[in-house]
C-alpha cells in the first residue's frame, strides 16, 4: 500500500526593498489544483504555512501592486523560506500631498468623478445588492502584548514565563519581544435574504484560549474583543471601529469630507485597476486614509482596500491601525469579500508596552440566488449548531477544515493559556488582579467583599463599616449564597442582609442566559429616590454629599424574586416583597388627623407583587462579579415593569398599581458623534398613597456626574404618581474641538447634555387638595421648618450640562446647569460634576 507524503513549507514574504512583512499576501502551490493546504494567507506579520504533497515544487506568492514571486522548495519534510516580493514600477509607496496654488476642488476632478461612479454602483456591488445569498464565514483574531523590550522579558519575575515570549520579526527595532495571550476562532455557516431582511449565521464550531471562569468572564471578553475589533464593510456608509463610527471612503457622502486623487493604473489585472488614494480633508476628523482599487470593467466594484487612520485623530489608546480588504471575482465578473483583516496596536504612550490584535475574516463557497426554506431564516440572528460539550469534534473541525492555517506561534497559545494557568505565581497574580478590578477575594469556595463597602459614612449611620461575601461555582453550580452585615456608630444599629440564590440552568446566576429564584432577606437603610446602577450605595466615594441629605428610610424587606432571559435576549421576571420602612435622621411621616393636630407614623407596611419584561435585541455586554457592564450597539432596549401593593396581605396597608415603561437607544451620527437617548414615563393608580409609595424622582447630591440621575435635583424634592422624562447624552467625540488649533492637541472631546421630567399629583394623593390633604402624609420640611419637597408644577423640571470628557483619556467635567424650580428651598443653580469614563 502507498502512502501519500507531504512536507511542510513555512516562511514570510516580505517587501524586497524595505523588508517590511507584507500581511495577507496570498502564497500557492504552483501546479497544485485548488484544495485544503494548497493556498493560504499570510498573517498580519507577513507568515504563512503550507502543507502540500512533495511532488509539487514550487510555491508563488502574490500580492495587489507587487510582481507574483516563485521560490523552489525540495523534499524535506520541514523547511521554511523567505519571499521578497518586488513593487511594480507603477505603485507608490505613499501618497505625498503638498499645496499648490490650485486650491484642490471637487469641480472637475476625475477622481471625484470615479468615486461618485463606485458609490453610484456599491448597492449593486455588495452582498445586500443580491436576493438571496450564502457562503462560509472563518473568523480568527488573536491578541497579545506587543513592543516588550529585552530588559522587560528578562525580568526575574518572568524567570518561569520565558515559554510565554517571542522574538517581534515586525518590530523596527531589535530586541522586542511579544506575548501572544488570546486567541479565537469560529468557522460558520451564513445565510442572507434581501427581503425581509435577514442574515443568519449558524456556528459550526467556536473554540479559544480561555482563562478560569471565576477570575474572567470569557465570553463577555470575547464580546468585548469582537466590538474592538468589528467586521469591516466598505461598502457600509459608516464603519464602526474601537466603539467609533468613521465614515467610509465611499459613503454617500464622502466626496464633503475626503479628498481623492488617481494615483495608479493597474494593468496586471484583469479587469483593470485605478489605485484611488484618499486623505481626510480635516485630520483630526474620524476618517481614513488609503487607497481603493476600483475595477474599470464598468461595475466600479472595489477590488481591494488598504486603510489606516490620520496620526492626529482623535482616538485613544490607538497607536497604529490597519485594514485589508481583498475582494475575488466569481464566474460572473462580480466581486465578493474574500478576505477581511484588521490590526489595531493600542498603547498608552507612542513607544511603551502596548496590546496588539487583529481580526481576520475568510470567505469562500460564495452561492447566490439560492431560496432556502424559510426556518433556516427564522429566530435569533446567531445560532450555535455544534455540540459544545464535544471538545474533540470542535477541535477536528477546526484542525482539518481551518481555510486559513494557523502560524505557530498562534498554534501555540492554546497550549500555553493552558500551561500558564497550572503555575501557582500566575494564579496568585490573578487573585490579585481580580480583588483590584472586581473588588472581591477569593477565598476557596466564597468570595469576600465588595471592598469598596468595607467603609463608607452619612448622617444617620456616621461611621459605618460593612462585611460581606457570596459564595461561587466552588461550592455549587446550581445554589448561590450572599450575605453581609453592617453597623453604623452613630445610630448603633446592625443591618444584615441573605440572600439565596437556585439556578435552574446549573449555570452562575449572573451568566448570561440567568434563570434562578432568589430567596433575601434585607434591614438596611436607604435614601428615598436614590437608585444607582452599577454601583452600590454605601460606597465610600458616595459619601460626600452636597447640602442637607439625612433623610433616611430604616427598611426591612423580605423578597422572593424569579427571573428567566432567553437567547434572544428577552427576560421576564416576577417577584413578591413584603417591606416594612421606618424614618430615619430629618425623615417624618405625618398627617393631620380630625382634630387639626400633626399625628406621626413610626412605620408603613406594604407587600407588592411585580412583574417585568426586558427586551434588549442583539445585547453585548461583559459580566462582572455582580454587574454587566453594557456595550451599546445601534439596538434599543424596552423595559416594562408593573407593581401591585395588595392591602391586607402579609399587613400590606395599601392598594396601588404602579406602571413604568422605558426604551433606551443609541443614535449614531457618523461624523457628529452619538447620542444616548432614554424616554421613561410611570402611573400609578390607586388614592391615599403615602408618598413612600409614589415616585420619588431619581436626585444626586454627590459630586459624581450620574447618567440616570437628576443632578442638580435634591433628595425627596420631586414626587408625583404620574409622570414622562426625556434624558439625551449627546456625545460629539471632539467634532468641534479638532478644528481649533492648539486646542485640538489635548483632544478632548464635547459631551452636551438635557435632561427633563414631568408628572404631577392627582388630587387624591396631593398633600395640598383641600379634600384628601388630610388623609396623605405631608410634605417634608426642613429644620427651619420651609417646604422641602414638592410635585410639580405648569413646567417640567429641567437640567442641561456642557462638559469635556477624554481628560487625561479618562475624565469627564461637566457643568451642569439647573434651569427652573430655583425658588425651591436649597436649589443649586449650578454645579460642577466629575464621572470617569474609559473610552476609546
Amino acid at each position: 500500500m502507498a502512502f501519500a507524503q507531504t512536507k511542510t513549507v513555512t516562511g514570510t514574504v516580505k517587501d524586497a526593498k524595505t523588508k517590511t512583512p507584507i500581511a495577507y499576501a496570498t502564497v500557492a502551490v504552483v501546479g497544485a489544483p485548488a484544495a485544503a493546504g494548497t493556498s493560504t494567507s499570510t498573517n498580519a506579520n507577513g507568515e504563512f504555512r503550507l502543507v502540500f504533497p512533495t511532488s509539487y515544487v514550487k510555491i508563488r506568492a502574490s500580492y495587489v501592486g507587487y510582481d507574483n514571486k516563485d521560490a523552489f522548495v525540495t523534499n524535506d519534510a520541514v523547511q521554511s523560506k523567505e519571499i521578497l516580493m518586488d513593487a511594480q514600477d507603477n505603485m507608490l509607496e505613499e501618497v505625498v500631498v503638498k499645496a499648490q496654488k490650485k486650491k484642490y476642488s471637487n469641480k472637475d476632478n476625475p477622481a471625484v468623478a470615479l468615486i461618485r461612479k463606485v458609490i453610484e454602483n456599491k448597492e449593486k456591488n455588495r452582498l445586500s445588492g443580491q436576493q438571496y445569498a450564502e457562503f462560509d464565514q472563518y473568523e480568527k483574531m488573536s491578541l497579545g502584548l506587543s513592543n516588550l523590550s529585552e530588559k522587560f522579558v528578562n525580568k526575574k519575575i518572568f524567570k518561569n514565563y520565558q515559554f510565554l515570549f517571542e522574538t517581534d520579526d515586525s518590530a523596527k527595532t531589535a530586541n522586542k519581544y511579544v506575548l501572544p495571550a488570546f486567541i479565537e476562532e469560529k468557522m460558520s455557516k451564513v445565510y442572507y435574504r434581501k427581503d425581509p431582511s435577514k442574515t443568519k449565521q449558524y456556528i459550526l464550531g467556536d473554540q479559544r484560549a480561555q482563562f478560569d471562569p471565576k477570575f474572567i468572564d470569557n465570553d463577555g471578553l470575547a464580546a468585548y474583543f469582537n466590538k474592538l475589533y468589528e467586521q469591516v464593510d466598505i461598502y457600509d456608509n459608516n464603519i464602526s471601529l474601537v466603539t467609533n463610527q468613521f465614515l467610509s471612503p465611499i459613503a454617500n457622502s464622502a466626496p464633503t469630507f475626503y479628498k481623492f486623487f488617481i494615483t495608479d493604473t493597474i494593468k496586471t489585472s484583469q479587469p483593470w485597476l485605478v489605485e484611488l488614494s484618499f486623505v481626510p480633508r480635516n485630520k483630526a476628523d474620524m476618517l481614513f486614509k488609503g487607497q481603493l482599487y476600483v475595477t474599470l470593467d464598468g461595475n466600479y466594484a472595489v477590488q481591494g482596500a488598504n486603510m489606516t487612520v490620520a496620526d492626529d485623530i482623535n482616538l485613544n489608546f490607538v497607536r497604529d491601525l490597519q485594514i485589508q480588504l481583498k475582494f475575488e471575482k466569481d464566474s460572473k465578473s462580480r466581486f465578493y469579500l474574500k478576505t477581511s483583516t484588521l490590526g489595531i496596536d493600542f498603547s498608552l504612550t507612542e513607544k511603551g508596552m502596548g496590546i496588539r490584535g487583529s481580526r481576520t475574516v475568510n470567505y469562500n463557497n460564495y452561492k447566490v440566488g439560492i431560496q432556502q426554506a424559510d426556518s433556516i431564516y427564522d429566530g435569533p440572528s446567531t445560532v450555535i449548531a455544534y455540540n459544545i460539550e464535544n471538545k474533540k469534534a470542535i477541535k477536528s473541525l477546526f484542525e482539518t477544515q481551518r481555510p486559513l492555517a494557523l502560524a505557530q506561534n498562534e498554534l501555540n497559545i492554546y497550549h500555553n493559556i493552558d500551561t500558564l494557568q497550572k503555575i501557582p505565581s500566575f494564579r496568585t497574580f490573578m487573585d490579585i488582579a481580580a480583588l483590584v478590578l472586581s473588588g472581591y477575594k477569593q477565598a476557596g469556595p466564597v468570595e469576600i467583599g465588595p471592598v469598596n463597602t468595607f467603609y463608607s459614612f452619612n448622617p444617620v449611620e456616621g461611621f459605618r463599616l460593612r462585611i460581606g461575601g457570596r459564595t461561587t461555582e466552588a461550592l455549587s453550580k446550581r445554589f448561590y449564597a450572599e450575605t453581609y452585615a453592617a453597623y453604623g456608630f452613630k445610630d448603633q444599629k446592625w443591618k444584615y442582609f441573605f440572600s439565596g440564590t437556585y439556578a435552574f440552568n446549573n449555570k452562575s446566576v449572573y451568566s448570561f442566559p440567568m434563570h434562578y429564584i432568589r430567596a433575601s432577606y434585607k434591614k438596611d437603610t436607604k435614601i428615598p429616590g436614590q437608585k444607582l446602577e452599577f454601583i452600590q450605595e454605601d460606597n465610600f466615594l458616595l459619601s460626600f454629599k452636597r447640602g442637607d441629605n439625612d433623610r433616611y428610610i430604616y427598611e426591612t424587606n423580605y423578597g422572593l424574586e424569579y427571573k428567566k432571559e432567553f437567547l434572544n435576549h428577552l427576560a421576564i421576571g416576577a417577584g413578591f416583597n413584603i417591606n416594612k420602612q421606618s424614618p430615619a435622621g430629618s425623615l417624618t411621616y405625618q398627617m393631620l388627623d380630625e382634630n387639626g393636630q400633626n399625628k406621626l407614623f413610626n412605620e408603613l407596611n406594604t407587600t407588592e407583587l411585580s412583574v417585568n419584561f426586558r427586551y434588549a435585541p442583539h445585547e453585548e455586554f461583559y459580566q462582572g462579579k455582580i454587574y454587566r457592564t453594557p456595550i451599546f450597539n445601534q439596538y434599543p432596549i424596552f423595559t416594562f415593569n408593573y407593581t401591585a401593593g395588595i392591602k391586607g396581605l402579609a399587613k400590606g396597608e395599601y392598594n396601588y398599581h404602579s406602571f413604568n415603561v422605558g426604551a433606551f437607544k443609541r443614535f449614531y451620527l457618523s461624523q457628529f458623534g452619538f447620542a444616548d437617548v432614554t424616554a421613561e414615563g410611570n402611573y400609578i393608580a390607586g388614592k391615599e398613597i403615602p408618598f413612600p409609595f409614589l415616585t420619588i424622582h431619581r436626585a444626586n447630591q454627590t459630586y459624581a456626574y450620574q447618567l440616570n440621575s437628576y443632578n442638580l435635583m435634591n433628595f425627596l424634592e420631586f414626587v408625583s404618581d404620574h409622570n414622562a422624562s426625556i434624558n439625551v447624552q449627546y456625545y460629539m467625540n471632539g467634532f468641534l474641538l479638532n478644528k481649533i488649533p492648539l486646542i485640538k492637541k489635548l483632544k478632548l472631546r464635547e459631551v452636551f447634555s438635557f435632561k427633563g421630567v414631568y408628572g404631577g399629583l392627582r388630587k387624591e394623593n396631593d398633600p395640598d387638595d383641600p379634600n384628601y390633604g388630610s388623609k396623605v402624609f405631608a410634605w417634608q420640611r426642613n429644620a427651619d421648618q420651609i417646604q422641602s419637597s414638592y410635585t410639580f408644577g405648569s413646567e417640567p423640571y429641567m437640567e442641561a450640562s456642557i462638559g469635556l470628557s477624554n481628560i487625561f483619556k479618562i475624565l469627564r467635567v461637566d457643568y451642569v446647569k439647573r434651569l427652573n424650580y430655583l425658588d425651591h428651598v436649597d436649589a443649586p443653580a449650578w454645579g460642577i460634576r466629575a464621572r470617569v469614563r474609559f473610552d476609546f
